[in-house]
């Protein structure tokens, strides 16, 4: 069987998530092959085959696939598609983007947030905001699915030897332009990357209280920042921190929930942490039901009190 990855790239370096995707793929079993869709990506394409279980990688280079538009990488993907027994990304803004797309050209369906590989036509996704787990069958002829990254270990970034292919045609749908992006910088790791996260919630009170709260404890930890939807709606944060089903994925060693009562939309994106810890005023918080280690009290207190004996 062969599998299609998308390969989710910023035309430099490769992003983690496609490690987990050929781990799935891995999973599914058959020859994987990466395709890299940019502009000036030769980098990411050489990275891509260094992947460990990749037998293949297809580099698309042009300029239509510079800021990697969805209309043009699905055209892409759905022509290249048909060669292949499986297409597969990240579940991530990018991949849910490109492979919708993707199925309506090929006319099939598609399956969301793959979790688990139980055979080469069966996987499990989470529904209802991660209460219930449902078993998906599919029966088309291409099966197209975006993978939750969280949910398998990412394959080893080199010991591979795959090659690369160039792929000559491309198109411009001009069904859209790229206008502009405006890139937050930190110092911090990436939310969805790192091995401690440090979160807040409605209970910090304020953007201000946030920051002077939770900074120093984030800096002690060598921690990225994430917040509750309660948080970012407030306008604590901006939402590019908001941790949950309609915000980023998180599934770190160690996750620090501050202020946060743990509503099911919350839980539902960083319930597959290693290790929970919970600091709230009110012990019945739904959020204590999930976390391995939880404290009842003051976060005003509590937090700063803990960043003195870091």
């Amino acid at each position: 069987m062969s599998i299609l990855v998308i390969a989710e790239h910023d035309n430099k370096t490769l992003n983690g998530a496609t490690l987990n995707v050929v781990a799935a793929a891995q999973e599914i079993g058959g020859d994987v092959t990466v395709l890299v869709a940019g502009s000036g990506a030769q980098a990411v394409a050489d990275a891509a085959a260094k992947v460990s279980g990749v037998s293949k990688v297809l580099l698309a280079d042009s300029p239509a696939y510079a800021n990697q538009l969805a209309e043009n990488v699905a055209a892409l993907v759905a022509d290249l598609a048909k060669d292949y027994k499986y297409v597969l990304a990240p579940s991530t803004t990018t991949g849910k983007n490109i492979l919708p797309r993707v199925a309506a050209l090929l006319d099939v369906s598609m399956i969301t947030d793959i979790i688990a590989v139980e055979s080469a036509n069966t996987f499990k996704r989470p529904i209802y905001a991660g209460n219930a787990i449902a078993t998906v069958q599919s029966d088309e002829n291409i099966i197209v699915g975006t993978v939750r990254g969280t949910a398998f270990d990412a394959v080893a970034a080199d010991g591979g030897s795959a090659s690369v292919e160039a792929v000559a045609e491309a198109k411009d749908a001009n069904l859209s332009k790229f206008v502009s992006e405006e890139i937050v910088k930190s110092e911090r790791p990436e939310l969805t990357a790192a091995r401690i996260v440090v979160s807040g919630g409605r209970g910090v009170g304020s953007g201000d209280n946030y920051h002077t709260v939770l900074d120093p404890l984030a800096d002690k930890l060598g921690a990225a920042q994430g917040a509750s939807r309660a948080a970012v709606d407030a306008g604590f944060v901006p939402n590019d921190m908001q941790v949950g089903q309609t915000g980023k994925i998180v599934a770190p060693d160690l996750y620090i929930a501050v202020g946060i009562s743990g509503a099911i939309q919350h839980l539902a994106g960083m319930k597959d942490s290693k290790v929970i810890v919970a600091i709230n005023k009110d012990e019945e918080a739904p959020i204590n039901a999930v976390a391995d280690y939880w404290l009842v009290g003051d976060l005003n207190t509590v937090v700063p009190e803990l960043v003195s004996k870091l």
